[in-house]
C-alpha cells in the first residue's frame, strides 16, 4: 500500500487513536471551536471520514473567550473496554471541568455528560490494565500516574511519577502493555519545530521506567522534508497485528517556515523489534510511505479528500464539516427551507466572543470557495461575507455593506493592529456570489453579480495568516 500523508489536513492537531475489531476510530483538539473533539472512523487507516463530535452540548463543555488559538479544549485521548469509548481530555480554562472524561457506547452518536477528574495538568491518558485497573496519566511539570475509579472519576490510593523524558516540556503521555512490557509514549520539545516523541519502558507499571536506546523515536528535526514539527504520538495495531502510530506535524509554505493550515494528522508505520519501537523511516514522518503491510482498502462514502463539496444549508442539522466559535448562540444561525439564515449580534470579526460566524477548516493549501449571499444592508455598521480567518486580530473578507450612506462591497484585511479597508466598490443587487482563491502565496478575493460579471477586490499575502505571523496553536 502506498499512502500520503497528512491523513487528516489541515487542523487537526493532538491525534489520538483506538482500535475495534477492524474498526479504527480517531480524535484531535478543537480548542475554542465548537461542536468540540471531532471524531474520525476508518477501517484503512488512510481514509477516514468524520462521524460525529464528542462535544455537541452547551451543558458538556464552557469554552473561554479572551485569549483564542491557545486555550480551551486540549489533546484528547480515546481508548475502548468492554463495549465503551472514553475520550478524556482538558479543558485549559479550567473554570467548568479542567480534565474530564465522557463515555458513548455508540462513538457516531451522543456522548455523556463530562465525569469530572481531581487531577492537575494537560494531555490526560487512560490506560486499562489487565487486572481489571485503570490508570490515568497526565502531564503537570512530568509525566504523573494515579489509579481512578472509571465511573465516578475519583483518584484511588497516591499519585506516582513516573518520568521526566529525555528533554524539556514532556507531555501528552500514552501507556500501552505488550508482551507483559509497559511501554510509555510521549512528546516533547514544545509543538513547533523541535517536537518529537520519545518512549521508555518498564516491567512494572510504577517503574523506573528505561529510556529507548534510540530516542527520540520519531522526530523531523533537522530533516529537509516538507513535514516539520512531528510529534505527539498514539500507538496502535490492526487486525493483522501490524503496528502504527498517528502524529501531528505541519506543512511550512516556504522558507522561513510559516505554517497556514494548522497542525495535522500523519500515519507513521511502527515495528516493534527486540523489545523496543521503529518509527517512520529512520524515525522520520515522510510525505510518502509504501508498506507492504496493512489493512485493505476501504473507503468510506462520506470520504471527500481533494473533491467538490456544495451545501445547500436545507437539512435538518448542520453538515459536520461546519464549526462555531465559542458555544454557538441561539438564534443567531439557523437553517431554513431557503437555506442557511445568519443573524448579527453587533459582535465583529476582530472581537473575541460569540459571534454570527459559520466556519470550516481550510484543509489545501490551493483551493476554491463560493458562497451565495442574500443581503442588503439597511444601515451603517450590518455587513454579511466571507473571511478567511485565523482569529480576531488576524482575518481578511469580502463584505457587502454600507459606507456613507451607499450600498457596496469592500476588501478588509487585519493583520495584528493594522486593519484596512483596501477596496470599496458599489453593489446594490440583492444578491450575488463572493469567491475565495487560495494557493501558497496569496488569497485573492473576487464576486459575481446577478448577470454573470465577475468583479476582483483584491487580495492578501498567505504568510500574514499563519501561526507563526499572528497565532499561538
Amino acid at each position: 500500500m502506498q499512502y500520503q500523508n497528512p491523513i487528516l489536513s489541515g487542523f487537526h492537531p493532538d491525534p489520538s487513536i483506538c482500535r475495534v475489531g477492524k474498526d479504527f476510530y480517531l480524535v484531535t483538539s478543537s480548542f475554542e471551536y465548537f461542536p468540540g473533539i471531532p471524531i474520525f472512523h476508518s477501517r484503512d487507516l488512510v481514509h477516514w471520514e468524520q462521524i460525529g463530535h464528542c462535544l455537541t452540548r452547551n451543558s458538556q463543555v464552557h469554552l473561554v473567550t479572551g485569549t483564542p488559538n491557545c486555550l480551551n479544549i486540549y489533546a484528547p485521548t480515546i481508548r475502548y473496554h468492554e463495549g465503551t469509548f472514553y475520550v478524556v481530555v482538558t479543558n485549559v480554562t479550567g473554570d467548568n471541568h479542567g480534565n474530564f472524561i465522557v463515555t458513548a457506547t455508540d462513538p457516531a452518536g451522543e456522548w455523556s455528560e463530562p465525569i469530572p477528574l481531581p487531577f492537575a495538568g494537560i494531555d490526560p491518558s487512560l490506560f486499562f490494565d489487565d487486572d481489571g485497573k485503570v490508570y490515568y496519566l497526565g502531564t503537570d511539570g512530568g509525566i504523573y500516574l494515579s489509579q481512578l475509579d472509571i465511573a465516578t472519576g475519583e483518584a484511588i490510593g497516591e499519585t506516582h511519577a513516573l518520568w521526566q523524558g529525555t528533554a524539556n516540556n514532556p507531555e501528552g503521555p500514552h501507556l500501552y502493555k505488550i508482551n507483559g512490557m509497559y511501554y510509555l509514549l510521549l512528546a516533547q520539545g514544545g509543538t513547533e519545530l523541535c517536537h518529537m516523541a520519545v518512549l521508555a519502558r518498564s516491567k512494572s507499571i510504577l517503574g523506573p521506567y528505561e529510556p529507548c536506546p534510540h530516542n527520540p523515536i520519531l522526530t523531523n528535526i533537522g530533516k529537509n522534508l516538507p513535514i516539520k514539527a512531528a510529534g505527539h504520538a498514539d500507538l496502535v495495531d490492526d487486525a493483522d497485528g501490524n503496528w502504527w502510530a498517528v502524529c501531528l506535524g505541519n506543512r511550512p509554505l516556504a522558507y522561513p517556515f510559516r505554517h497556514n493550515l494548522g497542525r495535522e494528522t500523519m500515519l507513521v508505520p511502527a515495528r516493534l523489534e527486540n523489545g523496543w519501537f521503529y518509527l517512520g523511516e529512520d524515525r522520520a514522518v515522510l510525505p510518502e510511505f509504501t508498506v507492504e503491510h496493512a489493512p485493505a482498502e476501504e473507503i468510506p462514502a462520506g470520504y471527500a479528500a481533494c473533491s467538490a463539496v456544495t451545501d445547500d444549508f436545507r437539512g435538518d442539522s448542520l453538515h459536520l464539516m461546519w464549526n462555531y466559535i465559542y458555544n454557538p448562540v441561539e438564534g443567531l444561525i439557523q437553517q431554513t427551507a431557503s437555506g442557511l439564515q445568519m443573524h448579527g449580534n453587533e459582535v465583529s470579526l476582530w472581537e473575541d466572543a460569540p459571534k454570527a460566524w459559520l466556519g470550516r477548516r481550510q484543509e489545501h493549501f490551493c483551493c476554491t470557495v463560493e458562497a451565495d449571499l442574500h443581503f442588503v444592508p439597511q444601515q451603517e455598521g450590518e455587513e454579511a461575507g466571507l473571511t478567511v480567518y485565523m482569529n480576531p486580530a488576524h482575518h481578511y473578507e469580502i463584505a457587502r455593506t454600507m459606507r456613507d450612506g451607499k450600498d457596496c462591497v469592500i476588501l478588509r484585511r487585519r493583520i495584528g493592529g493594522l486593519c484596512a479597508v483596501e477596496q470599496v466598490l458599489p453593489y446594490s443587487d440583492e444578491t450575488m456570489t463572493l469567491r475565495l482563491e487560495c494557493d501558497r502565496d496569496r488569497y485573492r478575493f473576487s464576486f459575481r453579480t446577478a448577470d454573470g460579471t465577475v468583479q476582483p477586490v483584491g487580495s492578501g499575502e498567505t504568510q500574514y495568516l499563519t501561526t507563526e505571523a499572528g497565532g499561538c496553536f
